[in-house]
């Protein structure tokens, strides 16, 4: 089996200092949290970026210090700019994240409107994610196809089939905010792409680390971090993202994986630095 490669989604866009005081916000702060996941074994970190207050923001400029802030401690990890945003940004806004120097080389596409809860939804349609995915393919730029659930990876597929999207794909499969999290959906998921695919499983909440022991087990890739979960166990605020990637190493070690390098992960990717 390949080796695992562990991404960190370090804040997010929504979560605060009130749900858990290590949320980075500054970006100092920032800095901090995807070192601690790179010294604990994420090649991959996911990059919301906030003003100091704690304010989401797509800025361009916020973006572009933060990245090279990050890759002044973590030299040769791979930043993967989130292109989500927050809800109810608009696709400019939320493209800004690619326009950094020099481009990226891998950042998120997410693949359909999604409910957040309440009244909140995350909309992205079909013309949003086609759009996306030709401005990331114009960049350079290799997309994580970010699916909530099963209908996203077939709109992934008709992006595919017009060719804004190339071989080898990768999915990251954000279960526990639309889909529920069970091994069952992990399963029906992955098992509707295409041959040759990667595939990262993504467990929100109190579902992180059994869809990271699945993805294990399975053969996928894994995520954790702030933006996704908050607590190391149940009660138990995490002190920081490298503790929880601390904890995917610990049971992948249990269970036979091998923790990619950044080196490694762009090979499995097809990224090319």
């Amino acid at each position: 089996m390949e080796k695992l490669i562990i991404a960190a989604a370090i804040c997010g866009a929504e979560v605060t200092k009130e749900n858990n005081p290590a949320v980075p916000y500054t970006v100092s702060e920032i800095v901090r949290e995807a070192k601690s996941a790179y010294d604990a074994g994420a090649a991959v970190i996911h990059l919301h970026v906030r003003e100091d207050d704690g304010t989401p923001t797509q800025s361009k400029e916020r973006f572009q210090e933060c990245v090279d802030a990050i890759l002044k401690e973590c030299p040769d990890a791979i930043i993967q700019p989130s292109t989500g945003g927050a809800v109810g940004m608009s696709d400019m806004e939320r493209l800004q994240s690619t326009e950094i120097t020099p481009a990226p080389e891998f950042a998120t596409l997410d693949c359909g409107t999604c409910n957040f809860g309440g009244d909140e939804i995350f909309v992205n349609t079909d013309n949003t994610i086609f759009n996306f995915a030709k401005t990331m393919k114009e960049r350079g730029i290799k997309p994580e196809l970010e699916c909530f659930d099963k209908g996203m990876v077939d709109i992934a597929m008709k992006a595919h089939k017009k060719g804004l999207l190339e071989d080898p794909m990768h999915f990251d499969f954000v279960l526990g905010v639309q889909m529920t999290a069970t091994v069952r959906d992990l399963v029906f998921c992955v098992g509707s792409i295409p041959p040759g695919s990667t595939w990262t499983g993504t467990g929100i909440g109190r579902y992180e680390f059994d869809m990271a022991t699945a993805s294990i087990i399975m053969g996928g890739h894994v995520r954790v971090g702030f933006e996704d979960n908050l607590f190391i166990e149940k009660g138990v605020p995490a002190k920081s993202n490298g503790q929880l990637v601390e904890k995917v190493v610990k049971i992948a070690k249990l269970l036979g994986r091998e923790i990619a390098s950044p080196h490694e992960a762009r090979k499995i990717l097809g990224i090319k630095k």
